[in-house]
């Protein structure tokens, strides 16, 4: 059987241009002389839907989109697709995850997903009832164990817990089939693709049967999807391997299934640089032509905001991409500078708004009210909030999309400002700490051949430049020991005492950062939705109480 892994970028809700993009590669498949082309996990809807999936007139629409894209595909091509079908009992929920096996004009066979991940990103169970049974899905005479997604992530053998009980790999396993065959919606964060490959390759070798696995690609609001579709022999080597972070097309043959390739691993920082780049890009584009013609950006001369530049660059090209510098009384020339300076490296619009006058105006207002008190963060954050509502006005006349430009580190600790630099519609490197965050400019320098983001901004230590010498440091420590310490409490939710002890840490400093964390959480609920690339995020998948007592967990006493 010559069987079609198509890759493709999927818009949730675009229901005609997703059929579009099925058919589109489907006709490639098929002048391919392919017998069956496999694509995404609800590839019909987009994923993930979310709660259009409660409303009946778009699960009408559904059902007329998988007719439609059944009567129109090629003569003698079967398509295995993923999307939502009704759940006729009144038992459960209303609908299942589904794969449909379309041909000769009819949907001619389904299997639905099992396992319904219901954590982090994740809330299938919300809406899917779980499959009942395992069951092998035949093609021209090839037993298919065709799974959904997750489906696949409970065989991992070595593992210490499963998540659930049933595992529909070794069941589908046990029921004698030819071929492996995953069709999934899998968003990226660091290292998931190494970890894709070695549990499809215990998969393989485990029972002895090839594996295709076709994956999204693409990035739908927050959640970035890689792609990363291969196929694998039953010795577990790699056969075929798609590009990540782009649409690819590819035909295999299981008669001929070719020979072992080499993966090669990008690096985590290209990976991370291309997935933000993909999440600007479609975040762009698929909220509509027309909303968003171009990016904006304030630039501050610092790292995080030249790098977000270069990322939004990297994304819709140096004619949709503006930015603006806007000093106060308490900016250095050199930050104006190295403003205008990436600016004109990047070829893109600049404006230089100067916010003294706002500044100055909001001070004489509020004059009466602080008389007497001691100036302080309040005064420092009127230039932060000038400035967002000077990019806000320029968003609102112009239509552009304001970019935030927080890092992790700030996010998690409350160094981005409410209603100020927290001011926009997408936070590109909200998910990225900030030693990160270097490495990144380092590679888009690296990558240019030349110094696209200058090197002054680079090496300065890091400031909001609100006050008079002001740095960072001056209430953080060191960025690569704040980092160590967020990395722990935020992504792998340990107690300030067992990073104290474990990265050699001061307990009083461990516990100041988790409490700067936990009160911060208030603003975090307020902020733009933020491109996610590791496997804990600020944003849907990370629920926390805003109001809520903290546990602080003692310190081991030593015998």
């Amino acid at each position: 059987m010559r069987i079609a892994l198509c890759q493709i970028n999927t818009t949730v809700g675009d229901l005609a241009g997703n059929v579009e993009r099925i058919l589109r590669d489907a006709r490639r498949a098929a002048d391919a002389g392919a017998d069956l082309a496999v694509f995404p996990e609800l590839a019909v809807t987009g994923y993930p839907p979310q709660d259009l999936l409660d409303r009946p007139a778009f699960l009408d629409a559904v059902d007329d989109a998988v007719a439609h894209l059944a009567r129109e595909l090629p003569a003698g091509l079967g398509v295995l697709v993923g999307a939502p079908v009704r759940n006729e009992t009144p038992v459960g929920k209303r609908l299942f995850n589904s794969a449909l096996l379309l041909a000769d004009g009819a949907v001619q066979d389904a299997v639905s997903k099992t396992l319904l991940p219901t954590y982090d990103v994740f809330d299938e169970y919300r809406y899917f009832e779980p499959a009942a049974e395992r069951r092998v899905m035949t093609f021209q005479g090839v037993r298919l164990g065709v799974h959904v997604c997750e489906d696949m992530w409970n065989n991992e053998e070595q593992a210490p817990y499963h998540l659930y009980a049933a595992n529909p790999i070794d069941e589908l396993a046990a029921l004698g089939i030819d071929l492996f065959v995953n069709l999934s919606a899998s968003p990226y964060t660091v290292g998931k693709p190494i970890e894709r490959r070695l549990l499809i390759r215990e998969s393989a070798q485990e029972h002895g049967v090839p594996f295709v696995y076709v994956n999204q690609v693409g990035a739908n609001t927050e959640l970035i999807f890689d792609g990363d579709s291969q196929v694998q022999n039953a010795s577990g080597e790699v056969l075929y391997h798609a590009p990540l972070f782009q649409e690819a097309f590819h035909v295999w043959d299981t008669e001929a299934p070719g020979e072992p390739v080499e993966v090669e691993a990008a690096g985590t920082t290209a990976e991370i640089h291309d997935a933000l780049v993909l999440g600007v890009a479609d975040y762009v584009r698929k909220t509509g032509e027309g909303v968003f013609e171009k990016a904006l950006i304030g630039l501050s001369g610092g790292i995080d905001s030249a790098v977000t530049c270069a990322l939004a660059v990297a994304a819709l090209g140096a004619d949709r991409v503006v930015g603006v510098t806007m000093p106060s009384a308490y900016s250095s020339s050199g930050s104006v500078d190295d403003s205008r300076a990436l600016a004109e490296n990047l070829g893109i619009e600049f404006h230089e708004v100067p916010i003294l006058p706002a500044v100055d105006a909001f001070g004489e207002m509020l004059a009466p009210l602080f008389e007497g008190t001691q100036e302080g963060v309040a005064e420092e954050n009127i230039q932060a909030r000038a400035r967002g509502l000077t990019l806000m006005a320029i968003s609102n006349k112009f239509g552009h999309l304001l970019l935030t430009t927080g890092n992790k580190s700030e996010m998690a600790v409350g160094y981005a400002t409410l209603y100020g630099d927290m001011s926009g519609g997408l936070a590109v490197l909200s998910d990225v700490f900030k030693e990160e965050v270097y490495r990144i400019a380092e590679y888009v320098n690296a990558t240019a051949g030349r110094d696209l983001i200058p090197r002054n901004t680079i090496t300065k230590p890091p400031s909001a430049e609100l006050k008079p010498g002001q740095v960072d440091q001056d209430s953080l420590p060191p960025y690569a020991v704040l980092d160590a310490i967020l990395q722990r409490y935020v992504e792998e939710h340990e107690a300030p005492a067992g990073i104290a002890r474990e990265l050699g840490f001061d307990l009083a400093l461990v516990q100041r950062i988790a409490r700067m964390v936990d009160r911060n959480e208030y603003k975090r609920r307020q902020a733009a939705p933020g491109l996610r690339v590791t496997g804990k995020a600020f944003g849907s998948g990370r629920r926390l109480p805003i109001v809520m007592q903290r546990t602080e967990v003692p310190a081991p006493v030593d015998a």
